[in-house]
């Protein structure tokens, strides 16, 4: 039975044995591809004619040969959708500009782009313009601490950090880097904290300096973070679970219902043209910030302890207007 393989696979069959200075011909590549010699030929002319290759036929060798000595095929065949979709994806790069990994991420895009045959039969640059990605608001990382962190959350080393708690005052933390979580615009590192002896979340951004202790550890086998976080509404969590029901105003009702919030989230529509939102949370922090955001269109029903929360949050803010 003959090799099913894409004709690419097979270009670059034949770009190998004739970059060995070996002189192949037709037979000896049909045979050891499994395909008829016609095949082998129309490859050949696609080299020479579409992909510009300095392809020439030695009598003296009875073999082909690149006229030009460094030559090789690019490594990568792509469609125009894929190319275009490739070239989308640098717009989406610029949700990751501040942060120290946007460098790293363009030096692997350029490496793609210039893998490319020069001769390409369209411009996607054109269609880029009618495109613009606007990323969310970012924190700002260290270098120095991202690259400490990134390396040691690789080999498994302990840090020590200098962190800043939000309103509180800097406190120093031997951590061990499990997993590192990019959500809204900041980077989070989740792992076991020496101070509280248990696994915490951690702003990557709030990490003043980090330092390796010298120390390896081991992640834990029970570790699973789609586990750990489950029903989380951002990336905090507890060993809690809440059930919340959001009443949101007709005003924004097919805004809601048009996403999905929550894996575990049901819509309920009412005879006004309100709808109400019920999740299973394990965390309130983000939720609470998020339905905050609402304004008036959304208030809780239930629980009746975080509605009591809200309200109270609301009441303060007003004093300061």
């Amino acid at each position: 039975m003959g090799k099913f393989k894409p004709q690419h696979s097979r270009l670059l069959f034949i770009d190998k044995e004739i970059s060995t200075g070996k002189y192949p011909d037709c037979s000896y590549l049909a045979r050891e591809w499994e395909v008829s010699i016609k095949t082998i030929q129309r490859d050949l002319e696609y080299m020479r004619y579409q992909l510009d290759a300095p392809l020439e036929y030695s009598a003296k060798h009875r073999g082909y040969h690149y006229t030009e000595e460094n030559f090789k095929l690019p490594a990568l065949s792509m469609k125009e959708s894929e190319l275009f979709g490739m070239y989308l994806s640098e717009k989406l790069l610029a949700q990751y500009e501040g942060t120290p990994i946007y460098k790293t991420l363009c030096s692997v895009f350029e490496k793609i782009e210039q893998s490319l045959p020069d001769k390409i039969s369209m411009d996607p640059t054109k269609d880029q313009n009618k495109f613009t990605v606007i990323p969310p608001f970012s924190t700002t990382v260290v270098p120095e601490v991202w690259e400490t962190l990134i390396d040691s959350l690789r080999t498994s080393q302990r840090i020590r950090v200098e962190y800043n708690p939000p309103g509180q005052e800097r406190v120093r933390r031997d951590l061990d880097p499990y997993h590192a979580v990019r959500f809204e615009g900041d980077w989070y590192i989740v792992g076991h904290c020496y101070l509280r002896d248990d696994i915490r979340t951690f702003s990557m951004s709030r990490i003043v300096s980090a330092k390796k202790t010298g120390n390896s550890f081991t992640i834990p086998e029970d570790f699973d973070f789609k586990k750990l976080s489950g029903s989380h509404f951002g990336v905090h969590w507890s060993n809690e679970e809440f059930q919340v029901k959001i009443r949101f105003s007709k005003r924004v009702a097919d805004y809601v219902e048009e996403r999905i919030w929550h894996p575990s989230q049901k819509i309920k529509n009412c005879d006004n043209g309100d709808v109400i939102l019920t999740l299973s949370v394990n965390h309130l922090l983000e939720l609470k910030r998020w339905i905050l955001s609402w304004g008036e269109d959304a208030y809780v029903i239930e629980p009746e302890s975080f509605a009591t929360n809200i309200k109270e949050t609301l009441i303060h803010s007003a004093r300061h207007y």
